[in-house]
């Protein structure tokens, strides 16, 4: 039995054997996108799968909470040195989109699996319709790429050269996938050694009870946090932009209940599956960590002493509904799942930041854009394919300081490539890389600013792929007087006469001397913006992040030569009134919702549940585009009504369904 100390001790100890696999996979990695922007996991795993230390340094650690056991259970007769894999979804909704390679490796002693370590790689490319394998707009999972359901790629310490040659075959970097998949295999031997010098310092039996007690510790905790927060129902909604090349908004909504120490995330009511990319494929699983990831967040926040694991999730219950966003069936597209993840996180963070306003931020961002180029290198003739810096956005304003500039916040975990390393391996020139001015929510505590990145392409026909683009009509929302963040955006030769605007498109095609400028999304404020300190919103100006505009429209604070003046300013501030209400969500929600209210979408979840699965995309499509003018939940029934004379096919859904 561990006690308090020698539980730290073991933790530390599982800790830094994760660690140690992050450092092994980072530095013999292959691609920039592995060893620089860092978007691989590893981790510890006890006998069943289970998530019971990641690192915390290095790496995606918001996937503490997955477990392996479904995938693990897919393979049979495992013997030393045996290594499974997967990128297939939907066999085991381990691996969660294509390009990440998800590995696993027993660890034996005395003839027996007493753990495994795991994690996954995000391959530059795994082949498809686009390069990078990832766009909005593909429509099923076979146009991603190709899929290996669970099978073994290392058999007793010797690599399975078939599978690498069907791999290799069939996507456009092998050498930095087989690269970069060696790499990732050779951490987890790291792991595997760590593991058994655990066993030979605390025993065998107590290594096992302490990896059970290390999930134990982390419930409680999480109870605990729960445990202080009133008791109730909560709901939120938010929207991704786009739910195809239709172009309408994707809704996800949460009802939140908490009672105890437990607590219910219910996502009834969002949307049907969607026929973009964007679906998250949790498989129904209640505690599936795609699912989850938002709550790793709000825990971590509310008690930075957390251990990581997957006894985290024991406290929530999931529910998402089969056939909807968060819970599609094949042959759904899912590659950009990251994008409706993100947007999750902010319903998350909405539906907590009511139950404990005081504790916790305003919207962050939720636009990791992440952009891969495809062009030639005209010094050697040769293709390359990259991805050369993610473009995430602001931190939430924070209940006792400014959010982080630039950071992403939630998306954090994706480093920036050095500038002089993205151009010395892809053939690019960087024209800006920085912040947007103006573009965090004004408050108390003002959102984070945006990243803008501007770069010049110079062979023909360059493919340019900015995945997970969002947040450019759907503001990140401000909180307690706080101000919705600035849009993201997308051009093509900004300025000039042949300037073209993306928007939200995330694939184009350029030409020799094109510039691709792409700005994220900022963070939300927090706290009402006539109380911030006059000083602070002058030092904000000096240092480029407001502008002298600005500070006057949105703090109320007038400057003379960079200096306040005072008398003007409280002048100025007393004829301004603050935002009334929890959230500020900005006049571009305000005016959708003003057509879609609860009360119509609540119509709309009703009318497309009652329908097969493969109708209810088609259906919402052809409902909004009857929706046109009219409002609320009278002018929804006339459009259901048009939709059902127009297609007397549609059926109700069968019983047996």
């Amino acid at each position: 039995m561990f006690d308090r100390m020698n539980l730290q001790v073991l933790a530390n100890h599982a800790r830094a054997a994760a660690e140690n696999m992050g450092y092994t996979l980072q530095r013999t990695a292959h691609s920039a996108f592995v060893k620089e922007t860092e978007d691989f996991t590893v981790m510890l795993l006890n006998r069943k799968g289970e998530t019971f230390a990641v690192p915390m340094d290095l790496g995606a650690t918001w996937y503490c909470g997955l477990t392996f056991g479904r995938a693990i259970d897919m393979i049979d007769d495992y013997r030393p040195g045996d290594v499974g894999f997967t990128n297939d979804t939907y066999s085991s909704h381990v691996a969660t989109h294509t390009p990440d390679i998800v590995i696993w490796k027993p660890v034996f002693f005395d003839g027996e699996i007493i753990a495994w370590t795991g994690g996954h790689i995000h391959n530059t490319d795994m082949g498809g319709a686009v390069p990078a394998s990832l766009s909005r707009a593909l429509t099923d999972i076979h146009q991603e790429g190709i899929r290996f359901p669970p099978m073994k790629l290392v058999n007793e310490g010797v690599f399975d050269e078939q599978i690498l040659r069907i791999m290799t075959a069939n996507v456009r970097k092998p050498d930095l996938n087989v690269g970069d998949i060696k790499a990732l295999v050779g951490a987890l031997n790291t792991g595997e050694r760590k593991i058994l010098a655990m066993v030979e310092k605390f025993g065998k039996d107590a290594f096992l009870d302490g990896v059970e007690a290390l999930m134990d510790h982390a419930e409680a905790q999480a109870r605990d946090i729960l445990r202080a927060m009133p008791d109730g129902t909560w709901e939120f909604a938010d929207y991704a932009d786009e739910d195809s090349v239709e172009a309408n908004p994707c809704r996800l909504k949460l009802t939140l209940t908490i009672k105890g120490d437990e607590a219910i995330l219910d996502f009834t009511g969002s949307d049907p599956q969607l026929g973009s990319s964007l679906n998250v494929p949790s498989g129904g699983d209640p505690r599936h960590s795609m699912l989850l990831v938002g709550i790793y967040y709000i825990l971590y926040t509310l008690n930075p002493k957390l251990l990581m694991n997957t006894g985290l999730t024991r406290p929530f219950t999931c529910i998402a509904p089969e056939g909807t966003v968060l819970n599609p069936v094949s042959p759904a597209a899912v590659g950009m799942r990251s994008l409706t993840c993100a947007r999750l996180r902010s319903v998350l963070f909405g539906g907590f930041s009511q139950a404990v306003p005081d504790r916790l931020p305003a919207a962050p961002a939720g636009n990791n854009c992440i952009v891969n180029v495809m062009t030639t290198d005209e010094r050697s003739g040769r293709s390359v394919i990259a991805a050369v810096n993610p473009v995430v956005g602001g931190g939430g304003g924070m209940p006792h300081r400014d959010g982080t500039n630039g950071s992403g916040a939630d998306a954090a975990y994706l480093k920036n490539t050095p500038i002089e390393i993205t151009e010395t391996e892809t053939p690019i020139e960087f024209l800006s890389y920085g912040l947007a001015q103006d573009s965090g929510g004004a408050g108390r505590w003002r959102g984070g600013l945006a990243t803008r990145m501007a770069f010049r392409v110079f062979a023909p026909d360059s493919r340019i792929t900015a995945r997970n683009r969002d947040r450019s009509f759907f503001r990140p929302w401000g909180v307690l007087g706080g101000r919705a963040a600035g849009l993201s955006d997308m051009w093509v030769n900004p300025g000039r006469d042949d300037a073209r605007h993306l928007g939200n498109i995330d694939t184009a095609v350029l030409q020799p001397g094109d510039v691709l400028e792409i700005r994220s999304a900022g963070g939300g404020g927090r706290g009402n913006p006539l109380e911030r300190e006059p000083e602070r919103v002058a030092r904000d100006v000096a240092r480029g992040y407001v502008s002298a505009a600005a500070a006057r429209r949105d703090y109320g604070v007038v400057l003379t030569d960079g200096a306040v003046d005072q008398a003007a300013t409280v002048d100025l501030r007393s004829g301004m009134t603050a935002h009334d209400g929890h959230f500020h969500f900005g006049p571009e929600r305000d005016g959708y919702e003003a057509q879609w209210t609860p009360a119509a979408y609540d119509l709309l979840t009703e009318t497309l549940a009652d329908l097969p699965i493969h109708w209810r995309f088609f259906a919402k499509t052809e409902i909004f585009r009857r929706m046109k003018d009219r409002r609320d939940v009278d002018g929804l029934a006339v459009a259901i009504a048009e939709t059902r004379a127009r297609f007397p096919e549609m059926p109700l859904r069968m019983a047996a369904e």
